[in-house]
């Protein structure tokens, strides 16, 4: 039998409330979902197609207070220089600072921790790209080396399995979880924070497995799993320029 493709079905449109504007993208979802984004937080609404615009008004005039008070939290927020990576510039590994050195008079290309420092060795002509990508390699092999340490010793806990995990940047989140594949991604930055950062962005996306919603029931579930993890989550909002 022959299969047809659904075709995907999207409205875009921007409205204005209360001084604030919302760029609106209706398509096929379930449920209706807000985020605010840096440097100057822009604010995306993506609600279902069966939402007439009354609704989503209504919606949205519950939020306005507290989406103005994230704007200008995100607006005050110190904006990090952009790297170089150059020698002597301050680079983090799971939570501590380490001063960058540049070696171009190796054979192969190498990233190690000496001591208070992260050597960058290569062969001559890195040029910021691939100094970047090296680090940035060097960060997805550590984490792929924790994180599964610490999904078995969760999945033994939370009673739950993971068929798959990944490592990506991403810009607004720390993690995500498909929830039907099994499959949770985490962010590459987490490699740059304290452990136990790492540990409840894995616990919390495990915990979608379990509930999909952020529900009272999810947040029961994470108390019981990883009690003090509102004590991450907190750190990771403090020092990140997006939300977590």
């Amino acid at each position: 039998m022959k299969k047809f493709l659904r075709k995907k079905i999207l409205k875009s449109s921007c409205i204005e409330i209360d001084g604030v504007v919302f760029n609106l993208l209706q398509k096929r979802i379930k449920n209706l979902h807000l985020r605010i984004y840096p440097p100057h937080g822009e604010v995306r609404i993506s609600a279902p197609l069966r939402l007439d615009l009354v609704a989503i008004k209504k919606f949205i005039s519950t939020k306005i207070s507290w989406i103005k008070t994230q704007q200008i939290k995100i607006k005050n927020r110190k904006r990090a220089e952009p790297l170089k990576f150059i020698s002597g510039e301050s680079h983090y590994f799971f939570g501590k600072k380490y001063v960058l050195q540049i070696f171009e008079n190796s054979k192969k290309n190498i990233v190690i921790i000496n001591g208070d420092e992260i050597e960058i060795h290569g062969k001559k002509n890195l040029d910021f790209k691939k100094r970047q990508k090296l680090l940035d390699e060097f960060y997805r092999n550590e984490l792929k080396k924790l994180v599964p340490q610490l999904i078995f010793q969760y999945e033994k806990i939370m009673q739950v399995k993971v068929s798959h995990f990944g490592i990506k940047k991403m810009t607004t989140r720390w993690g995500t979880c498909n929830i039907k594949a099994k499959r949770i991604w985490i962010n590459l930055e987490l490699a740059k924070k304290r452990v136990e950062c790492l540990e409840f962005i894995v616990v919390h996306e495990m915990t979608h497995l379990l509930e999909r919603k952020h529900s009272k029931k999810f947040f029961a579930f994470m108390d019981k799993f990883m009690p003090n993890w509102q004590v991450w989550k907190g750190e990771l909002k403090t020092s990140s320029t997006f939300l977590a």
